[in-house]
């Protein structure tokens, strides 16, 4: 029989190792076993991340080793995988540029800053609890934001594969030179990029279980050993510092911190929904616990330790957590063999990293950035929703087209005026008796007399919460039910059960109307009041004018006007 360390503890969302207990002996193997899958395929992923970055590429491996354990210990997500990002990383390159060159120590102290920014944002918003904006990025805006983001990187290794300078400016502009340089390709480096591509999806396609990056990484550093490429015109890294990172914070002015402060934002708002959003469908999978706010700490926690060791930031990885979950991680103890694993390659392996060809990352790289171009994820939005179709293909054109940073801040934007057209456009219904007795809501009719639920009664139902914004339609159909039939009705009763708010201008509408409603010979009554509605039309007086005419439910409301057509 097994032994079991069981967290007993596990409800309290700010409890330590979350994501580990309890502790089963008898699944230790398969986390070890996953966490070897994990650092198999991330590892020459991470690398590739810290290119994007424009990071030495030590960097992308110092992201999994102790970031990576900081989060496993202090997050409550027992799947979620925190490490270097395609999406933060290209943020974090599109903030930093002209600012220091790439690579440099100058650049690498900006980088850290970048990680002490988003984690102080992370850690305020865990402070005011604001886990729940990661709502406000909707799905269909993340795909289209990550299919830029993929877009963009792909086209940005092309030089790097083909071995030649590539071209300046924008995405645009420089994949443009690109193509102006193609007759000056290196056949030798094209070879190596297109052996790293084959080998990859040749093994992904026999099992996707096989690490074909790593073996296409070691297969080309062990050509490049005995070919000397470096001799026939392939870059290669060159020299790989070994040993465990050097620590401190970056020491750079203020306003350096200053000028950072947007891209931090940026940076900050995608950690948040990426991460919320695979930790809620990992715990949702496996019907477990887990706290946004709980995770927040995490995270931010994560990326102080990534300042504090010399990389950049850090993120909640989907592509990473499924690397695990598919490998049959169970907890964070997979992670935590990771970064074990990690330690003895930067203790004892770096040196053949000086032998790698830069053509191979950006051949790994390319293949990161095709895989974030979501076809299917796309042809299903048009498929069901084109207004949300798009959206998310203006947010990736955006992206590709004037940038990251730029992309994340129009996904914000559109998320919320995609948000706020739905309610600001609410779809409106009037109830009717139905054919066995009961009710049916039919929409409102475009003009004319409104169907009656009996005789002098319409029961109008409002699908939104009202605020200044959709006021002014709630005003025009309370006037067109008053005014469009030959007489008004007797009384008009707003269904409220969908309206979780009513702002300052709402409430002074319905004041309005309610003067017009009586000056008709219409009595303003209201059904299905939340709590927290009834409060707010307390505080506006509301209540005042409608007193005695509040009703919990629709069968009050009939008994009280009756069955005749007349008040009861």
């Amino acid at each position: 029989m097994g032994w079991t360390v069981t967290n007993v503890k596990r409800g309290q969302s700010t409890f330590l190792l979350q994501g580990i207990l309890p502790v089963r002996s008898k699944g230790l193997s398969n986390e070890v076993i996953a966490g070897c899958t994990l650092a198999a395929l991330g590892i020459p992923e991470v690398m590739g991340y810290a290119k994007i970055a424009g990071m030495p590429v030590i960097t992308g491996l110092y992201t999994i080793l102790i970031p990576i354990a900081v989060f496993a210990l202090l997050g409550s997500s027992r799947h979620l995988v925190v490490g270097a990002d395609s999406a933060t990383a290209a943020l974090m390159a599109a903030g930093l540029v002209g600012m220091a060159p790439v690579g440099s120590a100058d650049y690498v102290a900006l980088a850290g800053i970048l990680a002490l920014l988003a984690a102080g944002f992370l850690l305020l918003a865990r402070v005011v609890r604001l886990g729940f904006l990661a709502n406000f990025l909707s799905r269909s805006v993340l795909i289209g934001f990550l299919t830029g983001v993929g877009i963009q990187v792909a086209m940005g290794q092309v030089p790097g594969m083909l071995g030649v300078p590539g071209g300046t400016g924008g995405t645009l502009s420089k994949f443009w030179g690109t193509l102006e340089q193609i007759p000056q390709t290196s056949v030798t480096t094209l070879a190596v990029s297109l052996g790293v591509i084959g080998v990859t999806l040749g093994l992904k396609a026999v099992n996707r279980k096989i690490p074909g990056a790593l073996i296409a990484v070691v297969g080309a550093i062990a050509l490049s050993y005995f070919l000397d490429l470096s001799s026939h015109g392939v870059s290669v890294l060159g020299t790989v510092p070994s040993g465990l990172p050097s620590f401190g914070f970056p020491s750079t002015g203020w306003s350096d911190w200053k000028t950072l402060l947007p891209t931090a934002a940026s940076i900050f708002l995608v950690i948040l929904a990426q991460s919320a959003a695979t930790s809620r469908a990992y715990a949702a999978k496996y019907d477990e616990p887990f706290s946004e706010n709980t995770d927040l700490v995490g995270l931010g926690l994560a990326n102080i330790s990534a300042a504090a060791t010399g990389t950049f930031v850090v993120n909640g990885s989907p592509t990473k957590t499924q690397m695990v979950d598919g490998a049959g991680g169970k907890s964070q103890l997979a992670q935590l063999s990771t970064a074990v694993i990690v330690l003895i390659v930067l203790l004892f392996l770096t040196k053949p990293l000086a032998y790698m060809p830069n053509a191979v990352l950006a051949a790994v790289v390319f293949l990161i950035g095709v895989e974030l171009v979501d076809i299917v994820g796309m042809k299903k939005i048009l498929r069901w929703r084109t207004d949300e179709f798009v959206v998310a293909t203006a947010t990736a054109v955006i992206v590709v087209v004037l940038g990251v940073e730029q992309g994340i801040l129009l996904a914000i934007v559109m998320s919320i005026i995609d948000h706020l057209r739905r309610s600001y456009l609410p779809i409106d219904r009037v109830l009717t008796p139905g054919p066995k007795g009961g009710v049916k809501a039919v929409p409102l009719a475009a003009e004319g007399a409104q169907p009656e639920l009996r005789p002098g009664l319409v029961a109008y139902r409002f699908g939104a919460g009202l605020y200044y914004a959709n006021a002014n339609q709630f005003a025009d159909e309370i006037r067109r039910i008053v005014r469009g039939g030959p007489t008004p009705p007797r009384w008009l009763c707003l269904m409220a059960d969908a309206v979780n708010d009513i702002d300052y201008s709402a409430a002074a509408t319905i004041h309005d109307l309610h003067a017009m409603m009586a000056e008709a010979g219409t009595r303003l009554v209201l059904c299905d009041v939340t709590d927290t509605v009834r409060a707010e039309l307390e505080r506006y007086g509301t209540l005042k004018l409608v007193e005695g005419a509040l009703f919990d439910d629709l069968d009050s409301l009939i008994e009280a006007y009756g069955n005749d057509g007349e008040p009861g």
